[in-house]
């Protein structure tokens, strides 16, 4: 069945209303949808590299509203929609451990999801069940989202097509990477 999403969204990139499926896709990603946009993202920047920052502009709009759909599930109909998601993904388990401490970390959980191959989707229903703070949660939101998306954008209008290989199979290993030295950067200078 993924491969079959996969594929139908890599299909989606050639379309003359791929702007219009990418925003679709940014926005569903966010809260529900398993296949991240970059993967429609990629292939379009690739075919009009003239239009990278447009189609980043796009993912990131989309990406925040659907990341505010994730929160209101989460919010407001989390029995109802929200634990089915997580169950579907598989964190189910961990609802209670995470309410435990995420509003304290919030905004480094969305900044770290919103980067990193981490699904969003998840964040955002639980920053909505959590009740963690609305501009909080947009304002890392838009950090993490224009940042992954602007770089993979940046690279791609740079460097084009040689570089897709390299975003598709690595780049989310560099953004975990990153993000894992910026926290440790910050431990460290608490603790000093």
């Amino acid at each position: 069945m993924l491969r079959r999403l996969y594929d139908w969204t890599l299909g989606l990139a050639g379309h003359r209303h791929a702007l219009w499926a990418l925003a679709a896709v940014s926005f569903v990603e966010s809260s529900v949808f398993p296949i991240p946009p970059d993967l429609l993202m990629i292939p379009m920047i690739i075919a009009r590299p003239n239009r990278a920052w447009l189609i980043a502009t796009v993912c990131l709009v989309a990406s925040v509203l659907g990341g505010l759909l994730g929160y209101a599930i989460g919010y407001f109909a989390f029995d109802q929609i929200g634990q089915p998601i997580l169950e579907s993904l598989g964190k189910a388990h961990a609802v209670e451990e995470f309410n435990a401490t995420f509003n304290d970390w919030g905004a480094w959980a969305v900044l770290i999801a919103g980067i990193t191959p981490f699904p969003y989707k998840v964040i955002t229903i639980m920053s909505g069940w959590t009740g963690l703070s609305l501009p909080v949660f947009i304002v890392s939101s838009i950090v993490a989202r224009g940042f992954r998306f602007f770089v993979i954008a940046a690279l791609l209008w740079k460097f084009g097509a040689p570089v897709r290989d390299f975003i598709e199979r690595r780049l989310g290993l560099v953004f975990t990477l990153f993000v894992a030295l910026l926290l440790g950067g910050f431990l460290v200078l608490r603790f000093l």
